[in-house]
């Protein structure tokens, strides 16, 4: 019997005065009895420092590349050496944000690691930093160059992925389109069926209007943009189903009825999803080469340093990358892999 490899796992620290070293240090305990090597993408000075604030007794091994991280360790790969105070944001400190989600990409592009879970980063320092990018999703397609990705939304309860994202709701019924639907569809079915497992997932189509439409009453998305959507869906082997009325649809999925909803914008499937899993829900990227997923928080600066976050979004997130890379390890080969290595933008 051959003997199965160890997932490798890299955990970015996210902005270096936020919550994401506290939540990094109470889930230290978790981390270590992963089945996985697990490396911390960070700064040991701001790590210790928190630690010694929260009280919390940790020791790290410190490497210089993941072939020396090891089991049972927490495994850091020191990339800045920054002095700061929690909560209050630094030009420096958003520059080493940026660089550990860099050198997170490179390192999963070169197959040296299958996973990247991202702690949370300030969009705002991502933009001072120099980045052109409005946060994680945006940024790690672009530097992998993948063009067809999704925002995607896993808990025990619900799971969802949206079909647009950070635009104003008036823009939303102009950016939907049946191959948009249809392509996001697409990465969804694929996750639940290689990722998860599920031999014959259930895909639910959310309606854009209330009622559906009401047969056109109350706006035609449904049927000029929707239902083309769901034909060619099911043209394609997917089972799409829909579009349903937003306000009951999410109950049905939550009863069990559908393993995951297709949400057409934003505030649609987050408002169900974080009322559900507002502690342990996770963000993951659909489509890119390697395993991405993250918390679903923010970096809360008010509570970093206090003692107060809750690192419950963070271990959901390590759990799900676990599971995920370990199926994909089974099967030798990355489903969503376009035939990596290769270099990471510049």
């Amino acid at each position: 019997m051959v003997r199965q490899e160890k997932p490798v796992l890299l955990l970015t620290m996210g902005c270096p005065a936020g919550i994401g070293p506290d939540i990094i240090l109470k889930a230290a305990d978790h981390l270590r009895k992963l089945p996985a090597r697990v490396i911390i993408l960070g700064d040991r000075r701001v790590l210790s420092e928190r630690a010694r604030l929260l009280g919390i007794s940790v020791t790290f091994k410190e490497i210089e590349s993941p072939d020396q991280a090891v089991e049972k360790e927490l495994n850091l790969l020191s990339l800045s050496d920054l002095s700061l105070t929690p909560g209050h944001p630094t030009l420096p400190g958003s520059q080493a944000m940026a660089r550990y989600i860099r050198e997170g990409v490179r390192l999963c592009l070169s197959g040296k690691a299958q996973a990247l879970i991202t702690a949370p980063i300030s969009k705002e320092g991502l933009a001072r930093a120099g980045e052109p990018y409005p946060g994680h999703t945006e940024m790690l397609a672009d530097l992998t160059r993948t063009r067809e990705y999704a925002m995607a939304f896993y808990g025990k309860k619900l799971c969802l992925v949206l079909v647009t994202t950070h635009l104003p709701l008036a823009q939303v019924p102009a950016s939907l389109s049946p191959e948009r639907i249809l392509r996001v569809s697409r990465l969804a079915y694929r996750f639940l069926k290689e990722d998860l497992g599920i031999e014959k997932p259930r895909l639910a189509l959310a309606a854009l209007n209330p009622h559906a439409g009401e047969g056109g009453l109350f706006g035609k998305e449904e049927k000029l943009v929707l239902e083309p959507a769901l034909r060619e869906a099911r043209k394609e082997g997917i089972p799409l189903q829909g579009p349903f009325p937003a306000d009951s649809l999410f109950f049905r999925a939550v009863q069990g009825e559908f393993d995951l909803v297709v949400a057409l914008y934003h505030d649609q499937g987050l408002i169900p999803f974080k009322l559900l899993h507002f502690r342990d829900g996770v963000n993951l990227t659909l489509g890119l080469p390697f395993i991405r997923t993250s918390v679903d928080h923010g970096t809360a600066y008010e509570l970093a340093g206090t003692g107060k976050a809750d690192p419950g979004s963070l271990i959901a997130a390590v759990d799900l990358a676990l599971r995920v890379a370990r199926r994909r390890l089974h099967r030798s080969q990355a489903p969503t892999d376009p035939g990596f290595p290769y270099t990471p933008k510049a």
